[in-house]
């Protein structure tokens, strides 16, 4: 970006602060950012309501400040747009900017350490992440958050300690992409993260103090109500991402699998008998529909990006293997349990052929399906 005060965020970044019928508290932190040497922050009214109107007024007088207003609300994930959009066009020579909530929750010495190392890494996204460990935070709020970060790890791999941080440090060259990221109001904060993820956005955590005001928080925070619409957002994510084609894809190979089998063994009985038809069909069967599935996987579930046969091998290097383990496996808990009832034994299987099943899809994305 070529600014000679490229290693002070105070200078080469923007504050962006969005906000929906603020108090007192709102001031104070526009205050303390001037105060501490900031020389731009972008701030939107989200809609407030005409008796609140004032303390924007009240900011607009700063020559540091841009007040940015949507006549009704719109959702702080518009909001971050509009901000983003706004630095893009005006401040193109700045290097990045640092999102944060005007409620006070974030202390000045955060935001600026989350910044400067934003522009230490270059184009690594910071957040700011609080600690849950420590004494004296509500249980809702470590709850809430610790099952969110559990989610977010098993479900995406993605490992955060503070799923909802509204302190983040986001370089200029990202600022385009997040302006093209779905989502209106708090949803979109989450859908960032997912994102960052899916688009090979590098990102690190910022340790920064935990600040609670207990009446506010007690007002606002709702532990089931905000975990549920996190989950949402995540369960949608996973519709439209690799995981749910690769459910899609192992359903089609199963269907497939399931229709030679029938098909091969109904053509060969009459001349070879049932038991050397079934084997040879289900020889058939599961060749041509591991070809099929290697192929959806290869062209629509990970899309992969390296050389076709050495994926091919490393498929059949996993693919080999996970059919002797899920046989070995079944017939073995068979065994051991002493079943003696079909519906048992299918009960079995699905469990294995499950458990498998999710296996495979993180060694296909880690291993076969490798991205470069």
């Amino acid at each position: 970006m070529g600014n000679e005060n490229k290693g002070d965020c105070r200078v080469s970044t923007a504050i962006v602060l969005p906000s929906l019928d603020p108090d007192s508290k709102f001031l104070k932190v526009v205050e303390g950012l001037i105060g501490a040497g900031f020389q731009h922050i972008v701030i939107v009214n989200d809609g407030s309501s005409a008796e609140r109107r004032h303390f924007f007024d009240e900011a607009a007088r700063y020559p540091a400040c841009t007040v940015l207003t949507h006549e009704v609300n719109r959702g702080k994930g518009r909001a971050l747009k509009t901000a983003f959009s706004c630095v893009r066009e005006r401040f193109p020579e700045l290097d990045g900017v640092i999102t944060i909530d005007g409620d006070g929750q974030h202390l000045t010495e955060d935001i600026v350490a989350c910044g400067d190392r934003m522009l230490a890494l270059s184009d690594s996204v910071v957040l700011g992440c609080r600690d849950f460990s420590l004494p004296g935070i509500p249980p809702r709020s470590v709850a809430g958050n610790r099952t969110t970060s559990r989610f977010f790890r098993i479900l995406f791999g993605i490992r955060l300690s503070d799923t909802q941080t509204g302190l983040r440090a986001i370089p200029a060259r990202w600022l385009e992409p997040f302006c093209e990221i779905e989502g209106e109001r708090f949803e979109y904060e989450t859908n960032m993260l997912l994102y960052m993820k899916r688009l090979g956005i590098p990102f690190v955590e910022q340790p920064i103090a935990t600040v609670y005001d207990p009446e506010d928080y007690s007002s606002h925070y709702n532990a089931v109500k905000d975990s549920w619409r996190i989950f949402k957002v995540m369960l949608r994510f996973m519709t439209t991402g690799s995981g749910f084609r690769f459910a899609v894809s192992a359903l089609l190979s199963w269907a497939l699998d399931n229709g030679l089998y029938m098909l091969g063994l109904s053509l060969l009985a009459p001349g070879l008998g049932t038991v050397a038809a079934s084997a040879a069909s289900q020889t058939g069967a599961r060749v041509l529909s591991s070809l099929f599935n290697f192929n959806v996987n290869d062209r629509f579930v990970f899309r992969r990006q390296g050389s076709f046969w050495r994926a091919l091998g490393r498929y059949y290097c996993l693919c080999v293997p996970q059919a002797l383990i899920s046989l070995g496996l079944l017939t073995a808990l068979v065994r051991y349990l002493e079943l003696s009832s079909p519906a048992l034994a299918a009960g079995i299987k699905i469990i294995v052929e499950t458990v498998l099943f999710i296996i495979s899809y993180f060694i296909q994305k880690k291993w076969v399906f490798q991205k470069k």
